[in-house]
């Protein structure tokens, strides 16, 4: 009987997801100092567009050239004007549209803006030059005198943002999804998890505004609706937008509040919501793989539990709202833990973000009959550190040994465009 993961999935926009397997969001590293995509990037796409996946989702596209996360996202440039007058910059992204979504995978573009997350040397902002946030709050990564100096360091102190900041940034999120839907993707996924900047805004511990935009939890939300509702009024009925949001960070003491917020973004009418977790404070997005296991060895119900991250989180919003399409992202390696999570009811996606940077056609693994379910994927080996950054670590700057895994997977994508072998961790 075929797995419930070949099952096809409508958003309500009425685009198509042909199968639940969906490739992740991770970071390319591959848009060089231009920040456009490059053929290394476009063949990368190309090459999971060929996998076998039910959706594709990009890496980072920054909607703001002068705050990157790292110094080889792409971006928006300039203000995006239409697809006569840019159309130059509408060739160079419907190549990579075409690449990605040529054998009739649906690719959707993660758009951000990190916010205070922007490190110094990323952008054009300039190196001594502020992040904008919500507050002026800094990130500080541990509260030793050198986990503040290497915070300071990395990350710059924050400005509050104005009002002509909010428009400023709302007007470039609706650009670049107006980008990219003359570009031909099938939609947009805003953003909103792992500590970037509409995840700033809607957490009570980065956002201590007094304004229109917190306070409370729906003004928390006012800035995130308010680019939905905008993108919505410029693109068509059957673009998808869909957004990402944090569970990890939320306490008990926020949790209401959070579920509020997911309310009103089902009122404003997204198409799906991912489910994801950490930030560069508390990288909870990077957990660790299990050991291996002898492959005749069985697994608990517990254990496929665990396969995903975020799993209780998901269960409780789809009790909550449970015509959402959820998407469940973070620990997924086999066949039967992706299973696990749909017979628990608690996502209608499965999203996969290391395993394909190392096999681009994993769908055709997973949805192998003649695997057993628990063989059906890939396990993966942890990832080494150089010793300076398990030193680094051991001063206890947590987002070390995130950005070491981050790299080696960025790595194994620039191998996917370069027609390299890829090498698993702990096994190659």
């Amino acid at each position: 009987m075929p797995s419930q993961l070949t099952d096809p999935v409508k958003l309500p926009c009425g685009l198509v997801f042909p199968n639940r397997l969906v490739k992740a969001a991770m970071a390319e590293m591959l848009a060089g100092w231009s920040n456009t995509p490059t053929p290394d990037l476009i063949e990368a796409y190309n090459q999971w567009g060929q996998g076998g996946w039910g959706s594709i989702l990009t890496g980072n596209m920054q909607v703001d050239i002068n705050h990157l996360g790292t110094p080889f996202d792409t971006s928006l440039s300039h203000p995006y004007v239409d697809a006569q007058h840019d159309a130059a910059l509408v060739e160079t992204w419907s190549r990579f549209a075409r690449a990605a979504q040529q054998h009739g995978t649906p690719a959707v573009v993660q758009l951000c803006h990190p916010g205070r997350q922007s490190f110094r040397v990323a952008g054009k902002r300039g190196l001594f030059a502020p992040t904008i946030a919500p507050s002026a709050i800094p990130l500080e990564m541990g509260d030793s005198c050198i986990q503040r100096f290497v915070s300071w360091m990395t990350f710059p102190v924050p400005r509050e943002m104005s009002q002509a900041d909010i428009d400023n940034v709302t007007a470039r999120f609706v650009d670049a999804a107006r980008l990219m839907a003359d570009s031909g993707f099938g939609g947009i996924e805003l953003h909103g998890a792992h500590g970037y900047l509409l995840d700033q805004f809607l957490n009570p511990k980065t956002n201590h505004r007094t304004d229109a935009y917190g306070g409370t939890p729906a003004k928390r939300a006012k800035f995130v609706l308010d680019i939905i509702a905008q993108i919505r009024a410029v693109v068509p009925p059957s673009f998808c937008v869909g957004i990402k949001l944090n569970s990890a960070d939320h306490d008990s003491a926020s949790f209401e509040d959070t579920m509020m917020q997911i309310g009103l973004l089902v009122d404003a009418g997204i198409d799906f919501l991912e489910v994801s977790g950490g930030s560069y404070q508390d990288p909870q997005m990077l957990g660790s793989d299990p050991t291996p296991n002898s492959q005749s060895e069985s697994k608990s119900k517990s254990t496929l539990s665990r396969e995903a991250f975020f799993l209780d989180f998901a269960q409780q919003t789809r009790s909550r709202y449970p015509s959402l399409t959820l998407m469940l992202t973070g620990g997924f390696r086999t066949r039967a833990g992706a299973e696990a999570a749909l017979a628990q009811n608690a996502c209608d996606l499965i999203g996969i973000g290391r395993p394909a940077a190392v096999a681009p056609d994993l769908p055709g693994r997973i949805l192998d009959e003649s695997l057993d379910a628990h063989e059906a994927g890939l396990v993966l080996g942890k990832v080494q550190a150089p010793l300076v950054m398990r030193v680094i670590k051991w001063l206890g700057i947590k987002s070390v040994g995130a950005g070491v895994e981050s790299a080696y997977y960025s790595g194994q994508i620039g191998r996917i465009a370069k027609g390299l072998k890829t090498v698993v961790p702990g096994f190659g």
